[in-house]
């Protein structure tokens, strides 16, 4: 498998919807992290939520950006344009930009500015029409995490990408879907299941870590993931 190690800041939402901030949070992730990669979300709202989820109230009112839960979720969401003015910073700063692709919408819209790698969140890995879009027509690595997801989509998965010939540039995330994960429920063995079962057939196993500290990244260093993706914020 890949023998460097890419560390990629999830930068996700936490710009707030500013700008500004998300390019101060490139410069800082490049210059005093040394990330490799960092990565951004991309949401079709109105096609990911329904009319009664998008009108309800945020179910936490004090992290609301809006009155209604839709209104909070396009106060945090960037254009086509603004991904292209992050893209260019990026490659300023010498940092691989990248993001998280949340519904088919988005996967076209992001494709048109050719990033070097794409992210399928866990949500979002059994949406068919979405995964076969990317694994027809995008050309650069297809990183997928795996939280919440069970052993039969797992497998599923897997045979998407055989079919289209795409092991050589798509990586596995072991990831847990909590925020944060204790250390005790991060089932750091998932890592060495992966690595059995698609060392050879994919370019790399990776780490996707939504839990406090580094020494569960340092465990999974030695388990034999190489890509690592951490929260990031300010």
């Amino acid at each position: 498998m890949n023998n460097k190690v890419l560390l990629i800041c999830e930068i996700g939402c936490n710009h707030r919807g500013d700008l500004q901030t998300a390019k101060k949070m490139i410069k800082v992730a490049a210059e005093y992290c040394k990330a490799d990669v960092v990565k951004f979300q991309k949401r079709t709202n109105k096609d990911l939520l329904s009319k009664e989820e998008y009108s309800k109230p945020h179910p936490i009112p004090e992290n609301s950006y809006g009155s209604t839960y839709g209104e909070h979720r396009e106060k945090l969401e960037f254009t086509i344009d603004q991904h292209k003015i992050l893209k260019k910073e990026c490659e300023k700063l010498n940092v691989i930009y990248s993001t998280s692709v949340w519904d088919l919408n988005a996967a076209k819209e992001i494709c048109k500015i050719n990033p070097a790698l794409i992210k399928v969140p866990s949500a979002t890995n059994t949406d068919k029409h979405l995964m076969e879009f990317l694994l027809k027509n995008y050309k650069g690595e297809i990183h997928i995490s795996l939280g919440m997801t069970k052993r039969d989509e797992e497998k599923k998965i897997f045979n998407m990408v055989l079919k289209h010939s795409r092991g050589k540039d798509t990586i596995f995330y072991h990831c847990i879907s909590g925020y944060p994960v204790e250390t005790e429920h991060l089932y750091l063995n998932e890592i060495l299941k992966l690595k059995e079962k698609y060392e050879g057939k994919l370019k790399g196993i990776g780490f996707s870590g939504h839990h406090k500290g580094i020494a569960p990244d340092i465990a999974a260093l030695s388990m034999g993931a190489c890509f690592f993706e951490r929260h990031f914020t300010l």
